[in-house]
């Protein structure tokens, strides 16, 4: 009798064990197939949450939110032995970096990091992430248990969840009970603006280095608190596309060591092994470049990482679609594949785990002892202190080490802005960054004056170096130098005390001098900037320069308004106790302009460029704050233009543009900013002053092209001739005019294409923004387009009746990263009349 009740207690202890190992898969816990339907991003996480509740392998970390208050995600999984010491391995990496002090402990997981759908209508991998999850945690799996003895593996299953819910939430909603696999029927043809970005409509894939999105900032931050030695980004591409994986293609960015290139060539063997077992097809070695810092592949790459892209066709391909080849390809096909590859990644990292760590610990041992590029110490002037901040800024976020002066000390380096070698005595507050760190590589790649190209045909532009970027003067010096402070940031401006000011004046030469302006408008304060340049108070102050009044502003608590603002945005003010100045125009003379507060609509909706619109409406309201009224162009017919004075039209494709209303609107006193392509469409147009410039070839070069036979294989690189993947032009700018205000005479441009257009004659309007010949800086740029560009107008102003239009070429705010172009956008927001 005992040994039978002994027998069924064995037996009960046995089941219940069973039972509480039992992990639910992703079907199970869903109530559906993968692969059935998509699945909701709060779904996704539920089924994360609940995991990390039954699994003691697991440790889930939500590290931020979206913009939508969407939750971000990460997941740590790792074996019995491990997981209780997530925080050690952690540290232990970073000492491996050099990023922590501390002895390195030997026969550590080499950590390998799994990063989805960060395009939002590229919604397979999240699927498959669930799938990865539970064959990494589901305790019969032995051979993934044998991974996690040398792994800990960490998954990020959405890198955008408000993107992907924009997508799931229009698929959901259009198509029938059974999908339809026609490529032309509505399921597979978004609306604007698409799942793609953010809730800022922002590529977050082109994010990493600059990070000004919030869940980028997050992101990356919780990235380089680990640094992992593996780092694979999902993605998928045109549907009528077989699948990708590494190799990538080139060009490869010269700082990418042969290692991080072999690694990639043993991962992407072992995909292919299991892709030829099920006959899948696949590529590698193709489009898919390592050059652009930003990407979720690179960014790794450059922080010590083997970075990869894994791209599955499936964009627009709903839960079935018709391809070319006549095949149907479904959604629970293109969750196989990642999930194939995501196993088969991590395998190979285990396997290779001790090279790996190995390898990893060199990459940043070499960085420290022998950083790349010839120059081994950065010098920053400070000529802006708020850009200068701004930098440190991101720096900062990156684990870039930097410093302030070096004692008086005169300097011999590579002047960015000049071309030449020149000497330059450091100052106090000049930013420092010697190249003998951890993170050289990041730092060579970012600062690097021209980065070498060995293959032209690249996936994204060529050319971002910070210093031209931030419109910052930068040297480059061959020695290795320290800097005598290891602050991070200039000194606050001193705050004032103040009460019976006549009037304060505020710098206006970066972003949060915007911010200041934007600031007072909306508490009711009036501003007015000085048209010239005047001294007073022993100080001078430059065209552009704001002035907040006594007169006009009558409050009683004007003094605390105007000085609590900015105290509050760290701006320094100057107060002057009388209008009459030492030099130049006194403050109530005609060169004085008062800034009426503009009513701004910035245009919106089908045709419109969707990134382009929202780098503009992230200034305003994430970065300026200053209301802006988003109006679909569809509506502007019937919208009451009179309500607003300044028109914000995007690159983009407009029909019927621009309507007699918008230009009686103008003539009306309205002003019209014109970006990019919109430019394009007003040029040779009736009542608008752009003319369009011709095109110039070179006659040996025409001769020659007609002399030479086409090969059909050779037309890509036939193309590249008249391409411009990004690169950076030198502008000469009139900062007289208020366009210009802010900015030396000078201003770096990022050109994505080859539009110039003919000067302006001196009765049309004012040619702010010219280029002329020997202006190309830096980044790839066609023969044919280096030609072109020159002598024309790039940046113009022309009134129009008692209106305006601003002619902006390229933009000014490209990827929010270009720094120097948001005052460069402001001006012709608040300022040009």
């Amino acid at each position: 009798m005992i040994k039978r009740l002994l027998f069924v207690l064995i037996t009960f202890i046995s089941l219940s064990s069973a039972i509480a190992q039992k992990i639910q898969s992703p079907d199970e816990f869903l109530g559906y197939k993968l692969g059935d339907q998509f699945t909701p991003h709060y779904r996704i996480v539920d089924y994360f949450k609940y995991v990390a509740q039954v699994s003691k392998n697991v440790k889930l970390q939500q590290f931020g939110t979206t913009n939508e208050g969407r939750p971000l995600l990460a997941v740590f999984i790792a074996s019995d032995a491990n997981i209780g010491r997530l925080e050690e391995i952690r540290h232990n990496n970073l000492r491996l970096a050099g990023m922590e002090k501390g002895s390195v402990i030997a026969n550590m997981p080499v950590i390998t990091w799994l990063s989805y759908n960060v395009h939002g209508n590229e919604p397979a991998s999240s699927e498959a992430a669930m799938w990865t999850l539970f064959d990494m945690v589901d305790p019969s799996n032995t051979t993934t248990k044998a991974w996690l003895k040398n792994t800990v593996v960490v998954i990020d299953p959405c890198l955008n969840p408000d993107g992907r819910d924009r997508y799931i939430n229009f698929y959901n909603s259009v198509h029938g009970e059974v999908p339809d696999a026609n490529p032309i029927s509505r399921e597979h043809v978004e609306p604007w603006p698409g799942g793609r970005t953010n809730h800022f409509y922002f590529d977050l894939n082109r994010d990493w280095a600059w990070q000004t999105q919030k869940e980028t900032q997050a992101r990356v931050a919780l990235f380089n608190q680990w640094l992992p030695e593996v780092h694979v980004d999902y993605h998928e591409q045109g549907y009528n596309a077989p699948y990708y994986f590494a190799p990538a293609a080139e060009p490869y960015h010269k700082d990418i060591t042969q290692w991080q290139r072999d690694f990639q060539v043993i991962i992407g063997k072992n995909n292919a092994k299991y892709f030829d077992q099920n006959g899948w097809m696949y590529f590698t070695k193709q489009e898919f470049d390592l050059l652009y810092p930003s990407y979720g592949d690179t960014y790794p790459l450059y922080n010590g990482s083997i970075g990869m892209t894994y791209e599955q066709g499936g964009i627009s391909a709903g839960l079935a679609v018709l391809t070319r080849s006549g095949d149907t390809l479904t959604l629970a096909q293109r969750i196989a594949h990642h999930h194939t590859t995501a196993l088969g990644t991590v395998e190979i990292a285990s396997a290779n785990a001790q090279k790996l760590l190995d390898e990893f610990k060199k990459f940043y041992d070499n960085s420290r002892i022998n950083p790349p590029g010839i120059y081994k110490t950065y010098i920053i002037k400070n000529d802006n202190h708020n850009n200068i901040n701004a930098l440190a800024g991101m720096l900062t976020r990156n684990g870039i080490q930097y410093g302030f002066g070096l004692n008086d000390k005169t300097i011999i380096g590579f002047d960015y802005f000049t071309g030449k070698t020149e000497q330059y005595k450091v100052g106090a507050d000049d930013m420092v960054i010697n190249a003998h760190q951890p993170k050289a590589v990041l730092l060579h790649v970012l600062l690097e004056p021209k980065t070498f190209i060995a293959d032209s045909n690249t996936y994204d532009i060529t050319a971002w170096a910070l210093p031209y970027a931030y419109g910052l003067k930068a040297y480059g010096v061959k020695e290795s130098l320290k800097p005598a402070s290891s602050r991070q940031s200039i000194a606050k401006p001193q705050q004032l005390i103040n009460s019976r000011a006549y009037a304060y004046v505020a710098t206006w030469q970066s972003v949060n001098d915007v911010k200041l302006l934007s600031a007072l408008l909306k508490k009711g304060i009036k501003v007015r900037y000085s048209e010239k340049a005047f001294e007073a108070g022993g100080k001078k102050f430059m065209p552009g320069s704001l002035l907040i009044t006594r007169a006009g502003n009558d409050g009683a608590d004007f003094d605390q308004v105007v000085t609590r603002t900015a105290a509050e945005l760290n701006e320094g003010l100057t107060s002057l106790s009388s209008g009459f100045v030492d030099k130049g125009a006194d403050l109530g003379s005609d060169a004085i302009r008062y800034i009426k507060r503009p009513r701004v609509m910035l245009i919106a909706g089908e045709g419109v460029n969707a990134e382009a619109m929202g780098e503009v409406w992230h200034l305003f309201e994430q970065q300026i704050g200053y209301p802006v009224s988003l109006v679909k162009y569809q509506d502007l017919g019937r919208t009451r233009l009179a309500d607003f004075d300044v028109a914000i039209f995007p690159d983009g494709t407009y029909d019927d543009f621009p309507s007699d209303k918008l230009q009686n609107w103008i003539r009306d006193g309205g002003k019209l900013i014109a970006i990019e392509n919109t430019v394009a469409q007003l040029a040779d147009k009736k009542g608008f002053a752009l003319k369009n410039k011709e095109e110039k070839k070179d006659d040996k070069v025409e001769e020659k092209e007609k002399e030479t036979v086409k090969l059909y294989g050779e037309r890509d690189r036939d193309a590249i001739r008249s391409m411009i993947p990004g690169a950076i032009f030198k502008l000469n700018l009139d900062n007289t005019h208020p366009l210009g205000f802010g900015l030396p005479n000078y201003y770096y441009s990022l050109k994505l294409n080859d539009d110039i257009y003919n000067l302006l004659s001196n009765d049309d309007g004012w040619n702010v923004g010219t280029i002329k010949k020997n202006s190309y800086v830096s980044g790839f740029a066609g023969a044919q387009s280096k030609l072109k560009i020159n002598n024309g107008l790039l940046l113009g102003v022309q009134s129009l009746g008692r209106g305006s239009v601003v002619y902006m070429v390229d933009d000014p705010l490209f990827r929010s990263f270009w720094e120097n172009g948001k005052l460069l956008f402001s001006n012709a927001v608040f300022m040009v009349q």
